[in-house]
């Protein structure tokens, strides 16, 4: 169990809890069925079949799920979810600027800082967050996934961009410890080369130096690891100049490469590691052009024995144990004792 009172999420699809569909509800794919069919029976605006990790973290806290903060008269008392299903994390002017165009939403990182400032100003909050939990990310996915598969943008033009991000991600943290947060979680990016959109999309059949030992485009995913390098160094140098809070980083890219090597004993299909539960057509069980949540688009019968669920994002299983995971890496140091996660 972990002892918060409250937590706050900022994020994109990896966390959104029905902001997107609020937004826009005929402007996402998770706002249709088989979204959702696992935990809810319905789509709730959750990227996957059921739970995500923040609802996970949450009931180790002991909290309810986080609803989202653009649903009127919701309760917020326990916490606030600001993420937002295609959210990145530099405007997405910036980003127009330099020839990546987002088209999913504007409600960019900034943006959401901004609904959180609104918020505790409009309520007070503010003076009660030395019990809360801050949740800063998984941010900048978005921002790459735009530049590689819409912008068609390279490694190295991606890498270009990537202190921007870094710093978006940095000046957000030192936000939220002025409003008084003293315990910040910030998640790195996943292996994206691992995902069954970019396996799809950068097939190539020089398999020896593409691909890795999971059958993962090594070139994506050393991307990947350059980004979440340089965010654990901005990490390091915000924990010396904020030494009453604890801020941490969350290591999703090594908890996903941990449900890979341990597919078999975790109950997953080895055999279908790269293929998306809700999908058709090739390889990958994915196509682009027909992404789960079309017309005639169905999941798989089993969803808990695959890692991914739609092509991008992962399934209701995978979502836990990752927090499982994460929690046994870093969370003692926010003062939680070893996880109860029942992985359903």
């Amino acid at each position: 169990m972990c002892k918060f009172d409250s937590i706050y999420q900022l994020g994109d699809s990896i966390a959104d809890t029905g902001n997107r569909i609020i937004e826009n509800s005929t402007g996402t794919l998770c706002s249709q069925f088989p979204f959702g069919e696992t935990y809810f029976n319905e789509p709730t605006g959750r990227c996957s079949n059921g739970l995500l990790m923040i609802d996970y973290v949450a009931q180790e806290a002991g909290l309810p799920f986080l609803n989202p903060y653009l649903k009127n008269d919701s309760d917020f008392s326990n916490g606030v979810n600001f993420a937002v299903a295609g959210a990145t994390a530099l405007p997405t002017s910036v980003l127009a600027a330099i020839g990546v165009i987002s088209t999913s939403t504007n409600s960019s990182l900034d943006v959401q800082l901004d609904w959180m400032s609104s918020f505790f100003n409009a309520t007070g909050r503010a003076r009660e967050l030395k019990d809360a939990l801050f949740v800063v990310g998984e941010i900048g996915g978005d921002d790459f996934n735009c530049a590689f598969l819409g912008a068609n943008k390279t490694i190295e033009e991606a890498k270009s961009f990537v202190p921007d991000v870094i710093q978006v991600i940095n000046d957000v943290v030192r936000r939220v410890i002025k409003y008084g947060a003293r315990r910040v979680v910030v998640p790195g990016n996943l292996p994206i080369g691992c995902l069954p959109v970019y396996l799809t999309v950068f097939k190539t059949n020089n398999r020896t130096t593409t691909y890795d030992e999971f059958n993962c485009i090594k070139d994506l995913n050393d991307f990947v690891e350059y980004f979440n390098e340089r965010l654990q160094h901005a990490i390091k140098e915000l924990r010396n100049k904020n030494p009453d809070t604890v801020i941490l980083y969350a290591d999703y890219y090594n908890a996903f490469q941990w449900l890979f090597r341990n597919a078999l004993f975790l109950g997953f299909d080895p055999k279908s590691l790269m293929k998306a539960c809700c999908g058709v057509g090739g390889e990958h069980n994915y196509d682009r052009a027909r992404p789960c949540g079309t017309p005639g688009v169905e999941a798989c019968a089993d969803p808990d024995r695959l890692v991914n669920w739609d092509g991008v994002h992962l399934t209701q299983k995978a979502n836990g144990l990752i927090v499982k995971w994460v929690i046994h890496d870093i969370l003692p140091q926010l003062h939680c004792i070893a996880s109860s996660i029942e992985i359903q």
